[in-house]
């Protein structure tokens, strides 16, 4: 199979005739198959599917509404495809920019091709300006400088998609997670629809989870494998300047002040006791890593390539 294609439903009923329609219309030229996730809809949408869908589709039901994320990765998990392509199931993403993403990943061996809606079809006070903001914050705190994280309409090598890591609703930060493990990205624009049938399941009270989000994501890109450089050095300076205050104190002390009930003793101590607890949660983290990596026998580096000269060559040239 060369091309799975993940589409995430919820409640989505009225778009699925003309998506599946879509689909096979942009692909004539491919061998691929179409893994629709129904994220526990509550309308019409499964029997949608099962009346318009062909040898194609592949559909998966789960049993409540989990989340886009945890949607994308049952779909990920399931797609058998050489390449597998995300995208929504409003309509709004075009399959017909499928093709020239595919070929673009294939021809300039990106290991993810990520769509930038040039042109958005979403009101601007709700969706646009706070999605403008939230794309450059994230450029800014974590280097990955694509334009449109917003944008589910993305293509992956199969390697890269099954080993995103996809948890909590961390689907809006895929290229970082892409990116940590070594993968190249590029972003192209694409077309993008106004919402035909529906309505928006996104709004502004996302975005309490959306930079709750990106602090973890920064923390991860950072220190995820060696959280001791993030702990160690806050730990260093609030015992340092805990010790020092409360060494000026002691002097005071000396010379026969009376300290008791100053606010600066209560900073010294408080200072001296949050610089032990950050480096303590720094040696736990660390340990908690090498417990992550080994009981897994996972690695903390991951090979693109290993490239020998065939025998044949090596004897050819030795001639």
């Amino acid at each position: 199979m060369e091309l799975s294609v993940v589409v995430t439903l919820y409640n989505e009923e009225e778009n699925i005739q003309p998506l599946l329609k879509a689909i096979n219309s942009a692909l004539t030229h491919y061998k691929y198959e179409i893994i629709l996730v129904d994220d526990g809809s509550t309308d019409r949408t499964v029997a949608e599917v099962k009346q318009h869908a062909d040898h194609r589709v592949k559909l998966v039901i789960l049993n409540n509404n989990y989340g886009q994320t945890a949607a994308m990765a049952s779909g990920i998990a399931t797609a058998t495809g050489d390449y597998i392509v995300t995208m929504d199931g409003d309509l709004q993403n075009d399959p017909t920019d499928i093709p020239f993403m595919l070929e673009k990943l294939k021809a300039e061996n990106w290991d993810i091709v990520a769509g930038n809606r040039k042109n958005r079809k979403d009101g601007a006070l709700l969706r646009k300006i706070p999605s403008k903001i939230a794309n450059r914050l994230i450029r800014n705190l974590t280097g990955v400088t694509i334009r449109d994280y917003g944008c589910t309409l993305k293509v992956f090598r199969k390697e890269t998609a099954k080993h995103l890591g996809l948890y909590g609703e961390l689907h809006r930060f895929i290229p970082i997670l892409a990116v940590m493990e070594g993968g190249r990205i590029v972003d192209v624009d694409v077309k993008h629809h106004a919402r035909q049938f529906g309505t928006s399941k996104y709004g502004l009270g996302r975005t309490f989870k959306v930079m709750s989000d990106l602090l973890l994501m920064v923390f991860f890109k950072k220190y995820f494998r060696r959280p001791i450089h993030f702990f160690g050095p806050l730990g260093i300076v609030c015992f340092m300047l805990g010790s020092a205050i409360s060494l000026y104190l002691l002097v005071l002390k000396i010379l026969g002040n009376d300290i008791w009930g100053r606010p600066i003793l209560i900073l010294g101590i408080t200072l001296i006791l949050a610089g032990i607890q950050f480096l303590t949660f720094g040696l736990i983290a660390e340990l908690i890593m090498r417990v992550y990596y080994e009981s897994q026998h996972k690695t903390t580096y991951t090979i693109r390539e290993i490239f020998t000269k065939s025998e044949a060559f090596e004897l050819e040239t030795a001639h």
